[in-house]
């Protein structure tokens, strides 16, 4: 019984793009748009958008790639583990929650370092995993979303922003624990 409610969710699954597709430009046909024209339009402002986001998104990930080469990242991390280790929040992980506020693939990368040398089942992976899964790229995504729409008064977002990534690692620090008992 499982496994055949399983294949169905796959086969669903499997049809859900091209019928979203079919949806789109029969609606559009439907209402007599020329759906190519519409098409090209907004793959041009699609790059467009590329265009202007790019130098932030190059900055960024150097940045991210020079913190890591200088050594910069793991003295800093050496030093706000001794802090977290206190809140029970594992020093092998500040790394990771530092890069991850500023570029999700090298978070990634940390965490697959984290997979191989501690475990995906051990306490630390769980919490990392779950950390990955409820922070966000902040300075990231502040960055590239507000420069493409032109946001310059950013009120209290990065200080709402960088308390829900508080609010996440403190809610993976505690899942892992309960978790992993």
């Amino acid at each position: 019984m499982c496994i055949f409610s399983v294949k169905i969710l796959y086969f669903i699954s499997d049809l859900m793009i091209p019928c979203m597709i079919f949806y789109i430009v029969g609606n559009a046909l439907a209402k007599k748009k020329n759906v190519y024209e519409d098409f090209l339009s907004g793959a041009g402002e699609g790059l467009r958008t590329v265009v202007k986001i790019l130098p932030t998104l190059i900055g960024l990930m150097v940045s991210v790639g020079v913190l890591r080469a200088s050594g910069f990242l793991d003295m800093a991390a050496e030093q706000l583990g001794k802090l977290t280790r206190v809140a029970g929040f594992p020093a092998g992980l500040v790394p990771l929650a530092l890069v991850r506020l500023f570029s999700s693939s090298a978070a990634t990368g940390l965490l697959l370092d984290i997979y191989k040398q501690y475990g995906t089942d051990s306490r630390i992976g769980i919490i990392a995993s779950l950390l990955m899964s409820c922070t966000e790229t902040v300075f990231y995504t502040m960055s590239v979303y507000f420069a493409a729409a032109k946001v310059t008064k950013t009120r209290y977002t990065l200080a709402g922003a960088l308390l829900s990534v508080l609010a996440g690692i403190a809610a993976s620090t505690i899942l892992g624990g309960v978790l992993t008992e």
